[in-house]
This record gives C-alpha cells, sequence and structure tokens, in this order.
C-alpha cells in the first residue's frame, strides 16, 4: 500500500506538457503554470541588422563594459554591462514582451546574454553576429 501512495505521489508531482491545436507547450505542475520553453535569438549580420534597427525600432542593449562602450557604440544603445554583478537584475527588470537588439565586442558576450533573456521569458531578442567588431567593419556608422 505505501509504494502504491509512493507511486502516486510520484505521478502527481511530476510536470506535465499540455498542447492545444498548435498553441504553444505549456508546463504544468501541481496545477500552477510553469515557464514555457524559451524563445530562439535571431542571429543578424551587420547589413541584416541595420535595416532591421531601421524598420522594428527595437530596444538596443550593448553588454560590453562602460570603457568598451566609451570608445563608440550603435545609436540609441543602452549599456547594461554584462560582466556587471547588477546585469541579472537589470535585464529582469525590463519588458519581457518588448523587441530586443543586443550586441557586444566579437559576439561572446551577447550570446551569453541572450540566452539569458530568453531563458526567462524574453520573446523576441535579436543578436548582433560578430558584434560591433562586424558592425564597424560592414561600413555602419558608430557614435561616440
Amino acid at each position: 500500500m505505501r509504494k502504491r501512495v509512493l507511486a502516486l505521489l510520484g505521478v502527481l508531482a511530476s510536470p506535465v506538457v499540455v498542447s492545444c491545436g498548435g498553441e504553444p507547450d505549456t508546463l504544468i505542475s501541481n496545477g500552477a503554470e510553469v515557464a514555457q520553453p524559451a524563445a530562439e535569438v535571431e542571429l543578424l549580420d551587420a547589413k541584416s541588422a541595420q535595416s532591421f534597427l531601421n524598420e522594428s525600432n527595437p530596444i538596443v542593449i550593448d553588454v560590453r563594459t562602460q570603457e568598451e562602450f566609451d570608445v563608440g557604440y550603435i545609436a540609441g544603445a543602452t549599456l547594461i554591462d554584462m560582466s556587471s554583478p547588477g546585469f541579472t537584475d537589470a535585464i529582469s527588470s525590463l519588458d519581457r514582451s518588448a523587441i530586443y537588439f543586443v550586441y557586444c565586442r566579437s559576439g561572446n558576450r551577447s550570446a551569453a546574454a541572450t540566452k539569458s533573456m530568453t531563458d526567462i521569458g524574453f520573446t523576441s531578442v535579436y543578436e548582433l553576429d560578430g558584434g560591433i567588431l562586424a558592425w564597424s567593419a560592414a561600413g555602419n556608422p558608430i557614435e561616440s
């Protein structure tokens, strides 16, 4: 009898995946809805990124250090230093339903930052492939 009760409790406590007619999967655990699978980050090359910025008017986030930002940045960018202790709090306070364009120097930090963003529920995240180095090499403008 005890084994049956433990088995029943195990089944009741385990998450269940529910899907309905093409809707995104929702995880339900103990009657409470849990986060949906993370959205995909779209990687944009420098040429596509310039068009995207002009057409979509996303929130632009630079995840480099203050020193790097001071040397030059993409117009309209907001600095949220990936290496700062407040990074997670800073991105957590942003509107998860807005459109974001994220970049760093070469693409390593922005890849980590965008993964963090989608992991916590951001739904529309774009990343600059090759970072500001690729942006500059393509002849795109840099503010200082």
